[in-house]
């Protein structure tokens, strides 16, 4: 709650926790909250909105916050949860595996495509010709051939399972995303049994680096959320400058 979000804009790039909540043509999807209907980023900033209220009114639990808390874990149409319904209950009680699947939000699969990846990022108001969406919480699956640079390079899946119980089903153990001035670099980390046959045996734990992309000229300071930064305290320095002279 104190450095998170449900998104975060970061040097012209996307950064997403779960998914976009998108429907079968591509379009964001609509949930209705009141009485107004709400889609792509405005939805993401009404989550976050009711959440940070609910985590700074913990008194009341009878109220409409308290709900969207608990509709992000559950909830069809939520960024963070991105499937059409949780079937723990199911798969502890009923034997039919079919009452065990959860069907995915369509972002899944659409996001594979650069052009649903460009129309993401209008959303949030960045150029898509030059950013990316990094998208965290879904495991790839790089055992089965997954690759975790979609849609052009406009899309890359970063979490390949840092988490043990995952192992299993990525084949690796999680990727480390590298972002200079450079470019973009992704580095897959390979198991390990212990911290001593990593540090004592040498054991070799990251592959080849994966080029995402690469900057025809270096990104400058100024261009990045820090420059912005930097650049509005030259400016607020130089009017105290102007406005003393002036005096």
């Amino acid at each position: 709650m104190k450095k998170g979000s449900l998104y975060l804009k970061y040097n012209g790039n996307l950064l997403i926790h779960g998914c976009i909540p998108m429907d079968e043509e591509g379009n964001m999807e609509e949930m209705q909250i009141e009485d107004k209907r709400y889609s792509g980023r405005q939805l993401l900033d009404v989550f976050e909105y009711y959440l940070r209220y609910a985590y700074a009114h913990p008194e009341e639990t009878d109220d409409l916050a308290t709900d969207m808390a608990w509709y992000l874990w559950t909830g069809e149409c939520s960024s963070l949860f991105g499937k059409r319904e949780m079937t723990t209950f199911e798969r502890y009680f009923i034997q039919d595996k079919e009452t065990h699947k959860e069907r995915k939000n369509p972002y899944y699969h659409l996001r594979e495509h650069e052009e649903i990846c460009r129309k993401i990022l209008l959303e949030f108001g960045l150029n898509p010709d030059h950013g990316h969406i990094i998208n965290g919480h879904t495991p790839v699956r790089e055992i089965r051939g997954e690759n975790p640079v979609k849609a052009g390079g406009k899309m890359v899946v970063i979490d390949g399972g840092f988490s043990k119980a995952y192992q299993s089903k990525t084949g690796i153990a999680g990727y480390t995303l590298l972002y200079n001035s450079f470019g973009m670099q992704l580095v897959a980390h390979q198991k390990f049994k212990s911290r001593e046959d990593v540090l004592c045996n040498g054991t070799d734990v990251l592959s080849v680096k994966r080029l995402v992309d690469k900057e025809l000229e270096r990104k400058l300071v100024r261009e990045t959320n820090v420059g912005e930064k930097l650049q509005q305290k030259i400016s607020n320095l130089k009017k105290l400058l102007d406005y003393r002279y002036i005096k």
